[in-house]
Formats: structure tokens, sequence, C-alpha cells
């Protein structure tokens, strides 16, 4: 089986470019900002950490296609890189800190694309996580400076915390009485949103998290690191991986339950 820690370590040059592009237009007075036609907003930072990445990716590795928020497909092939140059937009564009970089290479298998290598990187947080197939999921400032990460062990939905990102999409999508049957019976629920809630299921900091709607860039990178530390990360109709345009993630132990209650009612 490939050992994927020469891509890992490429990841790692490309997070570092991205967060030096992304964080110098952070909080800038001039930041352009521009709607898209989903209605969702997209600076100039965003473009330009992509075509960073892109432009390197296209150098270090020729072969290999490309997936890209802003962007799109560029390439063919059994190795797919995806990015989300900045995960939590509205929040850079606002001045918070939650946002972060998300790098992730894909490779072809019997069940499609999967992801292998993952890096999420959040340089207004000081803060990076990554993962390879096989190897495990680690936090830290880089490669020789890194903790090792493992879900909790929280077995009971009494004794967990929940994360979320908001309401709205669970409404729309026939699930918020579940959704708010399940904010209930944990012990804590905090709408963290974007990556974050992810990383935290990876470290053990939080126990279960869930998303109504989603596109493979927001989610497989967070899906390699979280099933490396340990835990299970499917889509809502629980297909293992980040194909269903929705996911939730956990420490394994609580998964059947989160997905019960967020089936959708009748």
């Amino acid at each position: 089986m490939p050992d994927y820690l020469d891509d890992l370590r490429l990841a790692h040059v490309l997070a570092d470019a991205a967060d030096a592009a992304t964080t110098a237009r952070f909080k800038a007075l001039d930041l352009k900002v521009e709607t898209k036609p989903d209605m969702t907003p997209v600076s100039e930072a965003d473009k330009a950490a992509e075509e960073l990445i892109r432009g390197q990716l296209q150098r270090a590795r020729p072969r290999d296609s490309v997936l890209g928020e802003e962007y799109g497909v560029e390439g063919t092939g059994p190795r797919r890189w995806v990015i989300d140059p900045i995960d939590g937009t509205k929040n850079y564009v606002r001045g918070v800190p939650v946002w972060a970089t998300l790098i992730s290479l894909m490779e072809a298998g019997e069940g499609g694309y999967e992801p292998v290598v993952g890096v999420v990187s959040a340089p207004a947080l000081g803060r990076r996580w990554w993962a390879a197939k096989g190897h495990g999921a680690f936090t830290g400032r880089n490669l020789t400076s890194a903790t090792r990460i493992h879900v909790s062990r929280v077995g009971r939905l009494a004794d967990a915390s929940f994360a979320y990102s908001s309401l709205t999409g669970w409404e729309e999508r026939n699930r918020l009485d579940g959704f708010l049957e399940l904010s209930r019976q944990v012990w804590r629920t905090r709408a963290y949103g974007d990556f974050w809630p992810y990383m935290m299921v990876a470290e053990g900091s939080v126990d279960i998290c869930a998303e109504p709607e989603l596109s493979l860039w927001d989610m497989a990178a967070n899906a390699i690191i979280v099933t490396e530390a340990g835990g299970t990360f499917t889509g809502l109709d629980g297909r293992p991986g980040p194909h269903s345009g929705d996911a939730a993630a956990s420490n394994g132990l609580l998964h059947d339950e989160l997905l019960e209650y967020l089936a959708p009612r009748p």
C-alpha cells in the first residue's frame, strides 16, 4: 500500500503558501468580495489561494487532476487533489478567525474516489490538522512538531457534546424535529460551524457533529482526518466518506444514534 507521506509533505507546502496569501488579506479594508450564482460570497483571497495551490500542483504533480471550489475540475486520472481555499468565507470577510484552507488528495478505488491525505490549516487560529491513510491523524505547527490525536470514548448521548452549523438547513430538509430531539438528549450543543467541529471530533473535544448540505471540497480533508483519528465519517444516509452531499461525524460509538435522530421524518 502506498504510504502517501510525500503527498502529505506536499500538502503542507501548499498549505504554507495558502496561509501566507490568506492571512495577508485577512481584515484588509480593501478586500474585494463578490456574490457567486449560488448566493454565497467569494473574496479575492479565495481565488488567489486556489490559483496559488493549482500552480504549485501543476509543477509538482502535473499528472494529477484538481478539483477546487472556485475553478472546478482540471485534468483526469486516478489521483485528484480537492481544494477549498477558504472554508468559512463568511467568517473571513467579517473578520472572524474561524476559517481554514482544506487540501485533500483523493485516489480512485473500487468504491470511487476516497481521501487518502488531508490537511486543514487555520492560520488565524494558529492551528493545523492533518492525516494520511494508515498513518493516523495529527495536529501541530508542522510535521516535525506534531501531536497525534484521537476521538473521544464517550459512549452515551447524555454525556456527549454535539456541534452543528445552523438550523435552517435542517428545517429545509425535513430533519429539524430529529435535530431538536437530538439536541435535547445530549449534554451540550454548540454551533461552531465549518471545518472546526470535525477537527474537534478528531481531537476528542466534541463527540458528534453533522451538517445537512455540503460539497466535496468541504468534506474530503475532514473525512480522512476524522477516520484516521479513529472516528466515523459518513453522509446522513450512512454512506462512508464525503460523497453524500451532507455529513455526520462521530467518535464511532455514537454514530448509529446520530444517524437515527437525523433521518428524514414522514
